[in-house]
């Protein structure tokens, strides 16, 4: 890759000597959250994204936490294309927890690649621009002149050549370009991005290395568990301390008393945790040991804001503010939905529901902390690193520029951790107990204290026309929240489908109460709204007689944008208040789905299939499924067929295909066998036993296919998931005959 010409001082000898001094006999390349890239001041400092040392060795620096959506690999592969170094050549270090050197760092929202591929791009592409302008001055020729390739340089005309290794330390000393004037590489050279790339932590994941929260061993090490209350603000009744401290290994209890002082919000809008409860610590020599004291502890609760919370008495109220009314009626109203339905030619009606699901996350919440003094070490698996060492500099007193975060690999997050509760808890334990301490929570903690994704009801009515189109929409949504105001998990806004698409569209509103935490789950909002308006379709295009796919295109109309959506696509200018929901795109990755799975091909008796669409986090998907029932009622899903438009790039194929897939399997379990349910206040699962996920052989082979379409590339994390379970409904009916409007899926009704 040739550079651009400019003019360059010469370099000093005293200048090189100071620039060795300063990289370490290499170069160091940061870039601030608001500030172009800059020099780091000391030798491997981890402010570094980009260190090439004096013998060749190519660091670069993964700062987003790495939750399983391939980050740690994908953001230094965006720095290696434009360094213009084979991926072979790189090592890749992950980050400490440190806002003030590497910017915002959050795994959630599939926001990362939208935020940060040009970032990234600018990134390496000023580490070269620093390389080939050390390489002029020292050669005397210019920059424009100096071509590179596979981290070296080279002079065609001189025939000179030499390593980026050979020109580090030179390079360290020059002032850093504004990465905005940087040339970035035309698509057409990319020789990294686009392509199969394993994870970076691949052979260490499978060979047991140490790369999880819960693998955390800082000397002196002592193991928790924290016996609390099941159910929200219980307060102790009685605890046999006695037979807990009998337990072999345990070493010590300490009470905890409960804070309602830690109330917060991230700069992103999440809530942090508002309540420390009250609970006994016990500490032990493992968390074997630990887990035996806590329950020798035989703790009795009592009481509890949330000790009114039943699945049974929720259910009757929503029957009873389904049947009665809406307690906020045109909480959306566009055009005049009730006119349309007056006039129509025939009406549709249903009524849908899901339940509360976990986020159910392999590796249990867990943290280790060691306090001393107004210090405080972690080392967490989080997706909101500045917001852990926030909430625990307020929750030990602390400043939090005094909190060290060792960014830890996550055992799967999906939204559970954005909120850090697990983090205050063993700081506050570590500081009682005077050495380190690793906290872990068992699977009933992980349910009973989970940021639950919200359960809902809808019941919906389109009026028809003619032609059987729908010419309006109404729906009257039951969730969950407070003082008559939705959570903000459980919204329904003007930014979701249909709204924007059907111009006379409705909604109504009934809030329930609800003490538990509730929080954001893979797709948020959309995990669970797709189900819903997805499978409404179908039932409109049932009662109108026509093909569920020729129904959806009919429904989208001509390819146009409409400006409905809100979500944040991370870029400038004039993408910078959000991408509308383009029926184009929408249709594009609708009609691919539909060709793969070679939609309309006659099926075996007791087959069916289903396709579904659903815009999310700025990524167009549509899927079908196709699915076999036995007369027994067992359903086996035998294929997915996926089509996705997330702009313009793919940046690691294989990454990208997993997310994909992953998604479609977690969709999977949810929709055949996920529910959370309350009785006298607690959640009554405590473990796998009682919440089924996806087991290998549950998981059908899943194919993907990818538009590149003229737009900014934009995340994969979430956006797969919601239009799954409504296209497996779909194709239940299809091999059926029976519709099931209830998450999870009532497979009891499907016998023969």
């Amino acid at each position: 890759m040739s550079a651009p010409t400019q003019a360059l001082p010469p370099l000093s000898r005293r200048g090189l000597l100071q620039a060795a001094a300063l990289a370490g006999g290499g170069l160091s390349l940061g870039w601030s959250a608001t500030g172009p890239a800059r020099a780091a001041t000391t030798p491997g400092a981890l402010s570094a994204f980009v260190q090439i040392a004096s013998d060749g060795a190519i660091r670069i620096t993964a700062h987003q936490p790495e939750i399983g959506q391939g980050v740690k690999t994908s953001f230094p592969m965006m720095i290696a294309e434009e360094l213009d170094v084979d991926w072979a050549q790189v090592t890749v270090v992950q980050a400490m927890g440190d806002r003030a050197t590497y910017g915002m760092q959050i795994a959630g929202g599939s926001s990362a690649t939208p935020t940060q591929f040009e970032r990234m791009r600018r990134l390496g592409a000023a580490a070269r621009a620093m390389l080939v302008a050390a390489a002029a001055r020292a050669w005397g020729v210019p920059a424009g002149e100096i071509t590179t390739g596979s981290a070296m340089l080279h002079h065609k005309a001189s025939g000179r050549s030499a390593r980026y290794a050979d020109m580090a330390a030179a390079a360290a000393l020059l002032p850093a370009p504004d990465p905005q004037t940087v040339t970035l590489k035309d698509t057409a050279q990319f020789r990294i991005l686009g392509t199969r790339v394993p994870g970076v932590d691949n052979r260490k994941l499978v060979t047991g290395e140490p790369l999880f929260g819960i693998d955390a061993r800082p000397p002196g090490l002592v193991y928790a568990v924290y016996a609390k209350s099941p159910v929200f603000g219980g307060r102790l009744k009685s605890a046999n301390r006695a037979a807990a401290l009998a337990v072999p290994g345990v070493k010590t209890l300490i009470d905890i008393a409960e804070r309602r002082d830690l109330k917060t919000e991230i700069d992103v809008a999440l809530p942090g945790i508002e309540v420390l409860p009250q609970g006994i610590a016990v500490i032990a020599t493992s968390t074997w040991a630990a887990l035996r004291g806590r329950d020798a502890l035989a703790c009795v609760w009592e009481g509890g804001d949330a000790a009114f919370q039943s699945t049974a008495g929720w259910e009757a109220a929503a029957a009873k503010a389904l049947a009665s009314g809406p307690q906020k009626p045109g909480h959306i109203n566009h055009g005049n939905a009730g006119a349309k339905l007056a006039g129509a030619a025939r009406r549709v009606k249903a009524d849908y529901a899901y339940p509360f699901i976990a986020h159910a996350a392999l590796e249990p919440m867990n943290a280790t902390a060691h306090v001393v003094g107004n210090r405080c070490e972690l080392w967490l698996s989080t997706q909101t690193p500045e917001d852990a060492r926030r909430m625990v500099a307020l929750a030990l007193g602390i400043k939090p520029a005094d909190v060290t975060l060792h960014l830890m690999r996550s055992g799967g997050g999906f939204g559970r951790r954005l909120m850090n509760d697990f983090a205050v808890e063993a700081a506050v334990i570590a500081k009682a107990a005077g050495v380190p301490v690793k906290l872990t929570w068992d699977r009933a903690q992980d349910f009973a204290h989970d940021w639950l994704r919200p359960g809902g009801w809808h019941r919906l009515e389109a009026g028809l026309d003619a032609k059987g189109d729908i010419i309006a929409w109404t729906d009257h949504f039951v969730s969950f929240g407070a003082d008559g105001v939705l959570n903000p998990t459980a919204v329904i806004d003007a930014s979701l489908f249909p709204s924007g698409v059907i111009r006379d569209f409705r909604a109504d509103v009934t809030v329930l109460p609800i003490a538990s935490t509730l929080g954001w789950l893979r797709a948020p909002i959309n995990n669970a709204f797709a189900f819903v308006t997805q499978g409404f379709i179908d039932d409109c295009a049932l009662a109108a007689g026509r093909d569920a796919l020729e129904y959806r295109r009919a429904l989208l109309g001509a390819p146009r944008a409409i400006p409905i959506a809100e979500e944040f696509s991370g870029e400038t200018g004039a993408d910078a208040k959000g991408t509308p929901y383009h029926t184009g795109r929408m249709r594009g990755v609708l009609d691919k789905a539909a060709t793969m799975a070679g939609w309309g091909r006659k099926l075996p008796p007791r087959t069916g299939m289903g396709i579904a669409f659903h815009f999310s986090h700025l990524g167009y998907f549509a899927n079908v499924v196709e699915a076999e029932v036995t007369p027994g009622g067992q359903v086996k899903v035998k294929r997915v067929w996926v089509a996705v438009d997330v702009g313009r790039h793919i940046v690691n194929l294989s990454g990208a295909e997993n997310q994909v897939q992953g998604s479609v399997i977690d969709a999977l379990g949810a929709a055949l066998g996920q529910r959370i349910s309350f009785a006298d206040g607690a959640v009554e699962q405590v473990n796998f036993g009682d919440y089924s996920l996806a087991r290998m052989s549950d998981a059908p082979p899943v194919e993907v296919a990818f538009l590149s379409t003229d737009f900014h590339t934009t995340g994969l994390g979430e956006p797969a998931y919601p239009s799954v379970a409504p296209a497996l409904a779909m194709a239940i009916y299809q091999a059926t005959g029976k519709r099931l409007r209830s998450l999870p899926l009532d497979t009891s009704q499907l016998t023969a």
